[in-house]
């Protein structure tokens, strides 16, 4: 808890993920679908809100603990490195572009919803990876690699489950594509903010 102290924007979202998602889940329920990212809805009707309110709502407790248990670990050494500000930008804006990948892959199904901050999260897992490609993550908690793999197995992981969904062949009812959209969102925008962190990637792996 030491740690939030120092990064209050991962502190405030933290809070306000975890209310919103508790209130909805347990207090009001027809909130998760009025705030669900739906393509549909947005390209159809023009519900822009939608791009950011289903980051704040949570499909199962299960859903928000993993969510939030990864931005405790994450954020404050992002916030760290990055400010405050540029924090939010990174946060904000890889939901963002994990929301318009997810709208532009499935703007056609109107029985498609999403929600939770998987988005915005993995925008931040893989700007940590440019910062500390050898840090060690953990597949499901238990299985250590180095943030380098983990991004390769992700990605890969990401856009198999994409094809089995548009082949019918299940999925599970996870969100690869606010995955996909979010890491790529996150890798760009941390480069954008941080130009060092290219030439600081490149010496980490042995190639600058």
């Amino acid at each position: 808890m030491e740690a939030l102290t120092h990064a209050p924007a991962t502190f405030a979202l933290l809070v306000v993920n975890t209310v919103v998602s508790l209130y909805a889940l347990f207090v009001n329920p027809a909130l998760v679908d009025s705030w669900a990212l739906r393509p549909y809805a947005i390209v159809r009707r023009g519900e822009w809100q939608r791009l950011f309110t289903g980051s704040f709502v949570h499909g199962s407790l299960g859903h928000l603990f993993f969510n939030m248990l990864t931005l405790y670990f994450v954020g404050p050494a992002l916030e760290g490195v990055l400010g405050t500000g540029r924090f939010l930008v990174l946060y904000f804006g890889s939901e963002l572009a994990s929301s318009l990948f997810t709208v532009w892959r499935r703007r056609g199904d109107p029985a498609y919803a999403a929600v939770g901050a998987s988005g915005a999260i993995s925008g931040l897992l893989f700007s940590l990876v440019l910062y500390a490609p050898f840090a060690k993550f953990y597949i499901f908690f238990a299985i250590p690699m180095p943030a380098w793999l983990f991004a390769i197995v992700y990605v890969g992981g990401s856009i198999y489950a994409m094809k089995q969904n548009e082949a019918g062949q299940g999925g599970g009812g996870i969100a690869h594509e606010a995955h996909l959209g979010g890491a790529l969102g996150g890798i760009v925008l941390t480069i954008l903010l941080d130009p060092s962190v290219g030439p600081h990637f490149l010496r980490q792996i042995g190639l600058g």
